[in-house]
Order: structure tokens, then C-alpha cells, then sequence
């Protein structure tokens, strides 16, 4: 183990009920697709006798405290590429996915990354340290309409011009490095009541434009119809309203729109079925242990078989 603990990483959000929709069998084959600290995972490894499971995470801080496991590969990617990946390791079709999407405790406590709105630190926010895209570029080099439509976007903000405009006025004083200097240029434009969730907010859809959230979500989605098989399982969990939607669409439609598609006799075609009706959401204890839960949704499917045509 290195020095960096796994204890450093957030506490697994709802272990309990995605491992139990993950429908476990001991000779199974899973994929973790963001390993993290690891605590998905050394759960699934509790399950497996002869089974595999193929850990993915594109920040090199979670090989750190990758586990000593025979059962264990782990691949140190974006979950985009998950399909090369696999069959590169000769792995399809797995048994079971999960996803336990968003942003973890150890990237958020780290001042150097720059993901969080409290803590002064350089605007990075890269999950891949190696990507080209970071906040400062973001910030410092995209025009008013490009900023109008990530706030709007991916902050689901509705002073979205307003916060352009503001960055655009400030940037052209002095240039912004830093999420001190971020807050410090943004925070009058709210209510000192509404402050902490309009950064959060700010600070969500720099995130996701950094770090091509929703894309590689959505490449993830599309490429579990090849991956899964029949009677398989997904598990997600979402921390916004976009992530969720997405993944609610899927389950539902098997395509990002949510779009029922049906054959020339009227039967739906769609290759997964929901476990659960509506999202689990975490119960009360969870929630006074793990602030990181408040949001957080998980839904499970299945893989079915879809109808000949």
C-alpha cells in the first residue's frame, strides 16, 4: 500500500445496493469503470472465486491504491475506451458493470486540483492530469458564447450570460489562475444564500467541459449493448440531473433521447430493462455519514434479449 491510503478517497456511495444489483456470481466476470479509491471494487473482489474484474480510472492517484488481487486487472483509462480495452483482454461479455460517476473525496480535498470552490488552488480541474484542456484554459481563452453555453449547459444556470460577462470583464484586468480569484469575481452576482449552490454550479460545468463528462458518458452508455451479456447487470450511480437523465434514457430506450423504438408487430425494442422503477436514493444513515450521497441516484438494469427482426 502506499502512502496515500485509500482512506483518502470518498466512502463508496450505496456499496450495499449497487453490489446487490450488480447480482453477483462467484466465476463472473465485472468491470469497476471508475476504480477511485477502490471501494467498489474490494467489494466485488469479495465475491470472486475464479471471476475477473477490470478496474478503469484515467487518474494516475487511483493506481496508487490499486489492490493486491489476482482477480484484479486494472487499467489506468478513460471508461470511453472500454470496448478496445476489453476485447483487447479477451473479456467480453462481462457479467456486470458499475459506474459511480462525478468526482471523488481525494480529488476534491486536493488544493493542487483546483475541483473545489472552498479550497484556493490553481483552476486545473483535469481528471487526466495528461489532458491539454484545464479551467484556466477555459476560463482565460473561451468567448462570451462559448462560456454562455457551458453555464447554461452543463451548470444549468440561468444567469449563464451574466457569469460570462463577468469572467470576460475580470480575465481582461488580470488573467484568472486561481479559484480564489473565480469566486472572488463571481460570488456578488447571487444572494450570499443561494452562494455555495451557485458554485457549485460554476465550478460543475467548467468540470464537465474540462473533462468531456457527459460525452464519455454517454460513448460508456452506447457501448454496454456490446459488452453486457444477456442477463447481465449495470449499475449507476449519478450525482446531477444530466448524468441522470442520460442513464435513465438508456435503461429505458436503449438510446440517449429516450426515443421508444418498436418492431412491425408493436413490441419495444430496447436491450435493457430496469431492476428498479425509480432510482434508489441513499437512506438517512448513509446521508449523516457521507455528505458526498446527498445527491447521488443509482439505477440498475438488466440485459435482455432483444426481438428478432
Amino acid at each position: 500500500m502506499s502512502m496515500m491510503s485509500q482512506t483518502t478517497f470518498h466512502n463508496p456511495v450505496m456499496l450495499k445496493e449497487s453490489i446487490e444489483g450488480l447480482n453477483m456470481k462467484a466465476d463472473g466476470t465485472y468491470v469497476d469503470v471508475t476504480y477511485g479509491g477502490g471501494g467498489h471494487s474490494r467489494e466485488i473482489l469479495k465475491y470472486l472465486k475464479l471471476g475477473k474484474l477490470y478496474a478503469f480510472d484515467q487518474d494516475p492517484d487511483s493506481e496508487k491504491v490499486k489492490q493486491d488481487s489476482d482477480n484484479l486487472i486494472f487499467i489506468n483509462q478513460n471508461f470511453r475506451y472500454i470496448l478496445n480495452y476489453l476485447k483487447m483482454y479477451k473479456a467480453i461479455p462481462v457479467d456486470g458493470l458499475i459506474a459511480d460517476l462525478g468526482i471523488s473525496s481525494h480529488q476534491i480535498d486536493q488544493e493542487n486540483r483546483g475541483f473545489a470552490f472552498r479550497k484556493d488552488g490553481p483552476l486545473d480541474m483535469r481528471m487526466n492530469q495528461h489532458g491539454d484542456l484545464s479551467a484556466e484554459k477555459v476560463i482565460n481563452g473561451y468567448d462570451e458564447n462559448q462560456l454562455i453555453n457551458i453555464f447554461r449547459q452543463y451548470g444549468e444556470l440561468k444567469n449563464a450570460k451574466n457569469v460570462a460577462r463577468k469572467i470576460i470583464q475580470s480575465r481582461e484586468e488580470k488573467k484568472i489562475t486561481s479559484t480564489s480569484q473565480l469566486v472572488k469575481c463571481l460570488e456578488k452576482l447571487v444572494p450570499s444564500r443561494f452562494r455555495n449552490k451557485f458554485l457549485a454550479q460554476v465550478f460543475q460545468a467548467i468540470r464537465i467541459e474540462v473533462n468531456g463528462e457527459l460525452e464519455a458518458l454517454k460513448e460508456l452508455l452506447l457501448q454496454c449493448k456490446e459488452i453486457i451479456k444477456e442477463e447481465g447487470r449495470i449499475a449507476f450511480i449519478t450525482y446531477h440531473s444530466l448524468e441522470d437523465r442520460l442513464v435513465k434514457n438508456f435503461i429505458k430506450s436503449g438510446n440517449l433521447n429516450g426515443e421508444i423504438m418498436k418492431d412491425f408487430y408493436g413490441n419495444v425494442i430496447k436491450p435493457f430493462e430496469a431492476i428498479n422503477r425509480k432510482p434508489i436514493i441513499p437512506g438517512d444513515v448513509e446521508l449523516n455519514m457521507n455528505n458526498r450521497a446527498r445527491s447521488a441516484k443509482l439505477r440498475v438494469a438488466k440485459r435482455v434479449q432483444e426481438i428478432e427482426q
